[in-house]
């Protein structure tokens, strides 16, 4: 397979991983964005002044009580890979009334794609 070729392949295969997070958010499940995740990820932003950072679990926790984002809007703006690593920006708009950009960090593990940490912006309301 030529290098095209693999890049494309790949850029696929993070692009349904990162897909896998956004139906989450979609359904208000952190159950279900969960295999997006390495078991050890991390989330790190601020909400308003405060730190919201620690384990994954922590945004598992939130999308369970936030509920759905059934209109959520979503747009992925950058992937950037380099063997088993990628970063990917993604915007979010109306996840439940709010705007996000996240940036997330991806490794290659056992043949699958899995976000390593995620970190986001949350706009200020408008």
């Amino acid at each position: 397979m030529s290098n095209a070729a693999t890049a494309v392949s790949e850029t696929g295969a993070i692009t349904a991983t990162i897909q896998q997070y956004i139906d989450g958010g979609i359904s208000g499940s952190g159950a279900d964005m969960k295999p997006a995740f390495h078991k050890d990820a991390t989330i790190f932003g601020y909400i308003g002044e405060d730190l919201f950072g620690g384990p994954i679990q922590l945004l598992f926790d939130w999308y369970d009580s936030n509920g759905p984002a059934a209109e959520l809007q979503h747009r992925i703006d950058s992937i950037d890979v380099e063997g088993s690593i990628a970063t990917v920006r993604l915007e979010l708009d109306n996840w439940t009334g709010h705007k996000f950009t996240d940036m997330f960090t991806l490794l290659k593990t056992d043949g699958e794609w899995k976000i390593i940490s995620k970190v986001f912006y949350l706009h200020p309301e408008s």
